[in-house]
């Protein structure tokens, strides 16, 4: 059997492949009735053109099965048409929820969304970023205000564009989207004063690495503060975020009475967690005591008693932050609001401190 040269000519092309070789942008434009210059517009500047010519030129692209080269197209414009974005996690609703939208708003402006997570590990963001910008991102989209220097440091030297999210603090020399942690708890914990509560609990998030949370935690000790009150030292508990450590972290503060009437949690699934444990216990919500948290996810809403929580409105996050980002490359000044507002949604967990505790 004759053997195969290694330096010998490629096998014959099939007729996709040789498809894929032949057609280029002078096809798409023929197809689509444009010009090249008008097909270049409706791939890397496509608010500069109609939507009537995206569609002509998107669906001369479908049929011809064509894909611009990406490589060719940020040589020719020193673009990626790629946005880099690192969540810490993805595992809470606020942040996939941002995701989600952050994607299809950038996809509605012709930039492919990159994403990554650095599990509240600041070092470990660091090197995320790092890779995107070896990769040539257009931009970045980061979480919150606290951040290794390094990071910083390196968009702000290379040049590429960055935006802060779910921290808004009008104070910041940076631009940052999102809600005020501290303003939305302290609004919480004065829902909870106006109900006649003054015995609290705090299922708290760790703060370590998270400036959310610790602004969180900040607001409500200063609206206690403004009633002459504080967290006793016993019914302060701190975890993650797992519904499981929501339950644990409950147990350690009802080990002893005087239990708390309100119990205020840092995010969504610890609140779900003290919920499921509080009725497993025969503990009657509200009436012996309310629980409420932070954030709203479907199941807070489909429980047997559904949570009292701060809606954050992380799609709106999303949003914004890719209008931000999309302003800031097209050379424009943003325009939009850069706080996101949150709501309390009442709910059945949560009611007027039992009379004997007045």
């Amino acid at each position: 059997m004759r053997s195969k040269s290694a330096t010998g000519p490629p096998p014959a092309a099939d007729g996709h492949e040789r498809q894929r070789r032949t057609v280029g942008l002078r096809d798409v434009a023929r197809m689509a009735g444009v010009s090249t210059a008008t097909v270049s517009r409706a791939l890397n500047a496509p608010e500069r053109v109609s939507a009537a010519l995206r569609e002509r030129v998107a669906a001369a692209s479908a049929r011809l099965a064509w894909v611009p080269d990406a490589a060719a197209r940020a040589l020719a414009t020193r673009r990626s048409g790629a946005i880099g974005a690192v969540f810490p996690t993805l595992s809470h609703g606020d942040f996939a929820r941002a995701a989600e939208a952050l994607q299809g708003e950038l996809t509605g402006h012709g930039y492919a969304l990159l994403l990554a997570c650095s599990h509240y590990d600041l070092a470990h963001e660091h090197l995320l970023v790092r890779q995107f910008v070896e990769r040539g991102v257009d931009a970045v989209v980061l979480v919150g205000n606290a951040h290794d220097p390094q990071t910083i440091d390196l968009l702000e030297r290379r040049g590429v564009p960055y935006v802060k999210t779910f921290n808004h603090d009008p104070e910041w020399r940076h631009h940052s989207v999102g809600p005020d942690n501290r303003r939305a708890m302290h609004s919480l914990t004065r829902y909870l004063l106006r109900l006649g509560h003054r015995r609290f609990g705090l299922i708290a998030q760790s703060s370590r690495n998270n400036d959310r949370a610790a602004a969180r935690l900040e607001g409500v000790r200063a609206a206690l503060s403004e009633e002459g009150l504080s967290v006793r030292p016993q019914h302060f508990v701190e975890g993650r975020w797992s519904i499981a450590e929501g339950r644990a972290l409950f147990e350690r503060i009802i080990e002893k009475r005087p239990w708390p009437t309100a119990i205020i949690c840092g995010n969504a699934y610890l609140a779900v967690g003290a919920v499921l444990e509080a009725t497993r216990r025969g503990i009657a919500l509200p009436d012996e005591m309310s629980i409420v948290g932070y954030d709203d996810i479907e199941i807070m809403q489909e429980l047997p008693v559904p949570i009292t929580t701060l809606r954050v409105r992380s799609d709106e996050v999303g949003r914004v932050a890719a209008a931000y980002v999309v302003d800031l490359l097209a050379g424009r000044q943003p325009s939009t609001a850069l706080e996101c507002e949150v709501e309390i949604i009442e709910r059945s967990s949560s009611g007027p401190a039992p009379r004997a505790s007045r």
